[in-house]
């Protein structure tokens, strides 16, 4: 058996079909052909978790291909072997190679992103400079290059450092994708849960040109009265 052959094994053409249409991948829509399996996302972890030793060769023949859900496996195999292990050079191996599968866009949805790039992001926390890279991102003219760069700054939030994230928002405040403003709004509310502070500052500079999205997003876990208020005063 193989990676390959056990994902293939649990395909759900029903649930296929249902997963393309919430992904979006129809004509002119940003996972514009994307091409779904229908395996669930435990289903996927559990192969992964028994093919955690492949090589890089091997992952990437995952990543090249037309399925998501061999990408998402491959994608899961990388955080699995970051995570066991602390060795500087190891991680920053699998980290070039995650960069790679970005610039080759086979990290092309959400999901992909946002399962990897909170964990692969750590290694950035090591870095003497990371603003570099997660601004080059920020300015990529790919939708997920972009996405990368704020969720990358999750692994910062996690250990207490918050000003990657405000640089990376205010990078992105005038973004014009939805799940740009989602993924801001989102880690400005992570942020936000740390030091409330520091959220209500990024709010009083920013609320009025922030898209009404991110905006929502960011202040969840706001008191009610208080949501209220930078609602009706942003624009």
């Amino acid at each position: 058996m193989s990676a390959t052959s056990e994902l293939r094994a649990l395909a759900k053409p029903k649930r296929a079909y249902e997963l393309q249409r919430f992904f979006k991948t129809g004509k002119g829509q940003y996972g514009e052909g994307d091409i779904f399996l229908g395996l669930t996302v435990p289903e996927v972890r559990v192969i992964a978790k028994k093919y955690k030793n492949l090589p890089f060769s091997k992952i990437e023949e995952l990543m090249k291909s037309p399925f998501h859900e061999f990408r998402l496996c491959g994608l899961i195999i990388l955080n699995l072997q970051f995570q066991s292990t602390t060795e500087s050079k190891s991680q920053k191996k699998i980290f070039d190679f995650y960069l790679k599968q970005s610039r080759a866009h086979r990290i092309n949805n959400w999901d992909l992103v946002d399962v990897t790039a909170p964990i692969i992001g750590k290694y950035l926390t090591e870095d003497s400079d990371p603003y570099p890279l997660l601004i080059k991102l920020a300015n990529s003219k790919s939708l997920w290059e972009r996405r990368i760069s704020i969720i990358f700054t999750f692994a910062f939030i996690r250990v207490g450092e918050l000003d990657p994230t405000v640089a990376i928002a205010k990078i992105l405040l005038k973004d014009d994708q939805d799940l740009i403003h989602k993924a801001v709004g989102w880690m400005l509310r992570e942020a936000g849960k740390q030091d409330g502070r520091l959220l209500r500052a990024f709010l009083s500079e920013n609320a009025s040109q922030m898209p009404r999205t991110m905006l929502r997003y960011s202040i969840e876990k706001l008191p009610e009265a208080e949501r209220k208020k930078w609602l009706i005063n942003s624009r």
